[in-house]
């Protein structure tokens, strides 16, 4: 956590000198974005969402969204863009309190989201910058085919290019690409390290609540980097000690070496208030051993790794992946796949309010994992970063109900094992 908060500080300071040092900026997304591409050219990534995460837990999201709200925008609308265009509405001082500046670019490279779209359209009128759009098919038979594959790499070879090569003045450079690559893949196979040692008993991490420090680097401005691919190897060095030790991960509730429950969680945290939220889980000895929320921008550990050896290829994979990319039935083999690796004793959902690329389907991910699990599932609701819909005393009561049905089941097994 002090590496990464080190990585992020100077990286924002960075952001703030770009317009004093000429650097370019290019505004992108996490699932699906281009970050190696981007960085081979001179050029630094900043992502939207990103800020409006870091904004929701240092408690500025508030403001920022009645912000938006004054300015016409819908309580309905997801509450990242609303805090974004709020916090550009005011001044655009980022989450670490520097000034971020304008895009000299602005990459679209995921369209699993549809608010991504209207959310560059509102950012292309804000600042007038040159916009480009990668479109990524979904998969809607649960997979992507020969043709959908080339229809990205020749929109990256013919569109994206071209305008990362007129912004920034610089030829397309493929072998600095490549190396790139080469990092992130080293990387990705240390993430999954640390990912799957939930898998051990006691888990040595939370990778629902502890994993979204461990995504945030490759998920965001980092990936391909030589900080990024030292970020990994600590982080595996770190965690591969735990686990020797038997410790379990750091909690707001101190160290959760006795874990009562191990949990597969679907949806993203409540960003406003992530640590009560945590706390509530770690209290009871709940731990997070596996979660959708770490692979929304990229499903390692279903095995793919960026690819030198074909850098157009590789990226269009990497976008077409990416976990809100996939079908319904595809997420469901996920979660069920993850409930019986990592020897769940329960399923959870968090459904967030504003974000539908999560929240469409929920309920029917809930019943067919419980069918083919015979799992029991809980459901609770919050939001990304509006305060308004976080309520602690109603997540508290269903969380509690929800381990007291696990409790209650194991003793029925228990019963059962118990009379034969």
């Amino acid at each position: 956590m002090l590496l990464q908060k080190e990585m992020i500080g100077a990286h924002f300071d960075r952001l703030e000198r770009a317009p004093e040092t000429g650097e370019k900026v290019v505004y992108t997304f996490v699932p699906g974005n281009l970050t190696e591409l981007i960085r081979s050219f001179g050029a630094l990534p900043l992502l939207p969402e990103i800020n409006a995460l870091q904004s929701g837990m240092r408690q500025k999201s508030r403001g920022y969204i009645a912000e938006a709200e004054k300015l016409g925008h819908s309580e309905d609308v997801c509450t990242y863009v609303k805090c974004d265009i709020g916090m550009a509405k005011t001044g655009n001082i980022g989450p670490t309190g520097t000034r971020l500046p304008k895009p000299d670019l602005l990459l679209l490279s995921y369209t699993g989201c549809y608010t991504f779209m209207k959310w560059f359209e509102l950012l292309r009128e804000e600042y007038d910058c040159p916009t480009v759009f990668l479109h990524v098919p979904y998969q809607g038979d649960g997979e992507i085919t020969p043709e959908q594959r080339e229809y990205m790499v020749r929109q990256l070879r013919d569109t994206v290019i071209p305008a990362l090569e007129q912004v920034t003045g610089r030829r397309y450079d493929e072998d600095r690409f490549k190396e790139a690559l080469r990092r992130s893949g080293r990387m990705e196979d240390d993430l999954v390290r640390v990912l799957q040692s939930a898998k051990r008993r006691p888990s040595p991490i939370d990778s629902y609540f502890g994993g979204v420090y461990y995504i945030g680097p490759i998920f965001s401005s980092f990936r391909g980097t030589p900080e990024g691919e030292e970020y990994y190897r600590t982080l595996r060095e770190e965690v591969d000690e735990r686990a020797a030790l038997g410790w379990g991960p750091e909690t707001p509730s101190g160290r959760l070496d006795r874990q009562k429950y191990r949990l597969v969680v679907e949806g993203p945290p409540n960003w406003t208030s992530f640590n009560d939220f945590w706390k509530m889980f770690s209290d009871e000895g709940a731990c997070v051993v596996a979660s959708t929320y770490t692979k929304v921008g990229g499903t390692y550990d279903l095995g793919f790794r960026h690819d030198a050896g074909d850098p157009l290829g590789t990226s269009a994979d990497y976008c077409g992946g990416c976990y809100t990319n996939r079908n319904l039935p595809g997420r469901i083999d996920m979660l069920v796949d993850y409930v019986r690796e990592y020897a769940a004793d329960g399923f959870l959902i968090n459904s967030v309010k504003s974000c539908n690329s999560f929240s469409a389907g929920q309920l029917l991910i809930l019943r067919e994992v419980e069918k083919r699990t015979g799992i029991p599932g809980g459901f609770i609701e919050s939001d990304l970063v509006d305060p308004r819909y976080f309520s602690a005393a109603n997540i508290k009561n269903r969380l509690e109900s929800y381990l007291q049905m696990i409790d209650a089941r194991k003793a029925g097994a228990a019963g059962e094992v118990h009379a034969k």
